[in-house]
């Protein structure tokens, strides 16, 4: 392996079977697992691939690391299900209120926030969530527009509009004759599950925001001040996505075998685009894409319903973005055409980049990057040197250890300490122990400051804002 370091933040690492590009500073890129390397050598077995890349959090996964980007070029690119993840659409979500931190200083209302949330939110394992009136076939095939208009009260309203405009994409085309191989049982799991967090790193956290102050324009012309409560969310489509991975796998492998194709991990899996199997696998992704962020809209609407609860009619929780960090699809990169893939990868578009929503054209879009239970999240915006990495940034704070690792090194009092527990300041979870949770505690993932340090370093991306986490509502197990 010969290591070709070109600055701080971005390194070179020639494989065998080719170059995978590494955004990260010398100490995260020191602390890389050599397997990170064995994932990228096999990808880059995988034909016609033009270009491939990890962000600072990168980290093992099945097939593929977490953290990665693979481009091929549309005409004859393949798409690979294990460099998508079997969370098809996991991504991000940011609302904005209209309140400020010292609106819910004392931790007694935050409690009594986390509560009403609950009660709008179900975060039991198997829980039902309170959607029964829509029609999933419309959520699947529609994306945000198969919704019932209740649901998106301010798409009708258009001076106040955000649900349908500040978003990555509000629906995804796909042939519908690609749902009929779903069993009754996967159809009825998944309409019960709409609207539900799920568990391991999902979330609803509320957080105050600190603006940057060298992007204050930026933070301005989003809506953004100091001190801002805003609500941001990690989910994505739930059962819905882990069946369509389910079903795809056996005929994806099927495929590969009578192409010849295959690397030395049978876990990755991939096909060309214009094969029966790729299509397939395309055609089901993007309803799970769709599945996702109608997930994420219908969490905030209960979260919104919980809200005006607790402070009354003047609560207002507008959409600030959802975008994903679990995807494929076409993109248009300097005039050509690309099937780009992001595997905990976030894209952040810069100011006037063509595909950035019509609201977020002259400033570029949010780009929501989550830290760890305790520790600060960061909005970020593209810039235009993240083009060399086609727009592609990190997707979070990355794990160090494994779960069961955590529970066996971290105790609860140091999980305790990092979330401020008999503070004043106390990060309040809705969880009844910490210890249900410990696997998900800071200590379990990768310094979120060093991973924002590499990719501003490395020219990605901008900091517009720091979210500090003030209340985080978690699925059980």
């Amino acid at each position: 392996m010969e290591n070709k370091i070109n600055n701080d933040y971005y390194q070179q690492v020639q494989l065998p079977s080719g170059v995978v590009h590494v955004y990260a500073g010398a100490e995260l890129f020191k602390g890389l697992d050599y397997k990170v390397f064995e994932m990228a050598n096999n990808n880059l077995q995988i034909p016609n691939q033009v270009y491939m890349s990890y962000t600072p959090d990168v980290h093992v996964g099945v097939g593929t690391c977490i953290g990665a980007t693979a481009v091929w070029d549309a005409e004859d690119g393949y798409v690979s299900p294990s460099i998508v993840g079997s969370d098809i659409g996991c991504g991000m979500r940011m609302h904005l209120t209209n309140l400020h931190k010292d609106d819910v200083k004392e931790v007694k209302l935050r409690r009594k926030l986390v509560k009403a949330i609950e009660k709008y939110l179900p975060v039991e394992d198997h829980a039902r969530g309170h959607f029964s009136d829509i029609r999933l076939e419309h959520v699947v095939t529609k994306g945000l527009h198969g919704l019932p208009k209740k649901y998106i009260p301010d798409g009708y309203t258009p001076r106040k509009a955000t649900s349908l405009t500040h978003i990555e994409r509000s629906k995804f085309s796909l042939d519908d004759n690609a749902l009929d191989r779903f069993p009754a049982n996967v159809w009825h799991r998944s309409h019960r599950q709409l609207g539900t967090l799920g568990n391991g790193n999902h979330f609803a956290e509320l957080q105050a925001l600190e603006i940057a102050e060298e992007n204050r324009a930026v933070a301005e012309a989003w809506g953004l001040f100091d001190g801002q409560v805003a609500v941001m969310i990690h989910s994505g489509s739930r059962a819905w996505g882990g069946s369509v991975s389910q079903y795809c796998s056996s005929e994806m492998q099927k495929a590969m075998r009578a192409l010849g194709l295959g690397t030395a991990d049978p876990r990755l899996l991939f096909a060309p685009l214009d094969h029966q199997a790729g299509r397939h696998y395309v055609d089901l992704m993007y309803s799970a894409l769709n599945y996702a962020v109608v997930n994420r809209h219908l969490i905030a609407y209960a979260i919104r319903e919980a809200g005006k609860d607790v402070f009354g009619s003047r609560f207002e929780m507008t959409t600030l973005y959802d975008l994903m960090h679990n995807c494929a699809w076409e993109e248009r990169h300097e005039e050509g055409r690309y099937f780009v893939h992001r595997k905990g990868a976030t894209r952040a578009l810069p100011a006037g980049h063509p595909d950035n929503p019509e609201p977020y054209l002259a400033t570029g879009h949010p780009a929501l990057i989550p830290g760890s239970m305790g520790t600060a999240s960061y909005l970020m915006v593209g810039a235009p040197d993240g083009k060399d990495n086609f727009h592609s940034i990190c997707h979070g704070a990355g794990r160090i250890r494994s779960r069961s690792a955590t529970k066996r090194l971290i105790t609860l009092s140091e999980f305790a300490a990092a979330m401020k527990v008999g503070t004043d300041e106390e990060i309040v979870v809705n969880q009844k122990s910490l210890e249900s949770i410990l696997d998900e505690s800071p200590q379990a993932y990768k310094d979120v400051d060093q991973i924002i340090e590499s990719v501003v370093g490395a020219g990605l991306a901008q900091v517009v804002a720091k979210c500090k986490p003030l209340a985080t509502v978690k699925g059980a197990k």
